[in-house]
């Protein structure tokens, strides 16, 4: 297993730019951003270079800034312009090198949320340049109400019905705490469908505590459960890390 980081949330005491060069002192090898759309693309990749970083995940879409919804693919009405959107997703990735995207749902229910989030990721994957992934993640009710991912065994029904190589399951410690009481247990059951782990300590994605263990999320025997079904891929802090972020990778160690 490897690790890295998410900017996004660690050194967030840092300008953007900055973030780089302090996790690839702290000994990472590869980050995320979820929303690198704000920054010119050379500047991203140039921070990129200049520290030896790969940059292995981002979001989709673009975030909207006159209230619309953060992400819509499983939103009826809006299958053009997700459509729309995921190409200037790709062009992002593919100038980055990204290896996945994770595709945003957005909020819904029922039959036609699951049907229009099949077809838009059927879509999507035959549009993906080659050598990106799209990933969807479940996220929890309380941090994201309304939101049609909110479970697991849902995500894994929409894997098998979509049956495409290049989509895979995301998953996040905090999201599959708060959402079925046993992060551990979640990552045993679904691990076959599983490209890419984020962590987060439950209830408030603080930091992984593992000294006292004052968290919801037993990380030591999460890793373990994650190196006995062979997980050999990135493991990447999505937390919020306190006032020093160099304070909370004690997790590194045990990887």
């Amino acid at each position: 297993m490897k690790p890295a980081a998410n900017l996004s949330l660690l050194w967030q005491e840092l300008p953007y730019l900055d973030r780089f060069e302090a996790a690839a002192k702290a000994g990472f090898a590869a980050v995320e951003v979820l929303f690198p759309y704000d920054v010119a693309v050379k500047e991203t990749q140039r921070a990129c270079l200049t520290h030896g970083l790969d940059l292995i995940l981002i979001n989709a879409p673009p975030p909207n800034y006159t209230g619309g919804p953060r992400g819509f693919a499983a939103m009826p009405e809006l299958v053009d312009r997700f459509r729309a959107d995921m190409i200037r997703v790709y062009r992002y990735a593919e100038a980055l090198s990204v290896k996945f995207v994770h595709v945003m749902a957005g909020d819904g229910s029922g039959t036609a949320a699951t049907d229009t989030f099949i077809s838009n990721l059927i879509w999507a994957s035959a549009a993906a340049p080659k050598g990106i992934t799209l990933t969807i993640e479940p996220l929890n009710p309380v941090a994201m109400p309304g939101y049609f991912l909110n479970d697991y065994q849902l995500a894994q029904d929409i894997i098998h019905a979509v049956d495409q190589a290049n989509v895979g399951l995301q998953y996040d410690s905090y999201h599959a705490q708060m959402i079925h009481g046993d992060a551990v247990k979640v990552f045993e059951k679904y691990h076959e469908n599983i490209c890419h782990v984020q962590i987060g300590d439950a209830p408030d994605r603080s930091a992984p505590d593992i000294v006292s263990g004052s968290g919801q999320v037993d990380f030591a025997a999460l890793f373990k459960t994650m190196k006995a079904c062979d997980y050999a891929g990135w493991v990447s802090g999505e937390y919020h890390p306190g006032p020093v972020t160099e304070n909370s990778l004690d997790w590194m160690k045990l990887l």
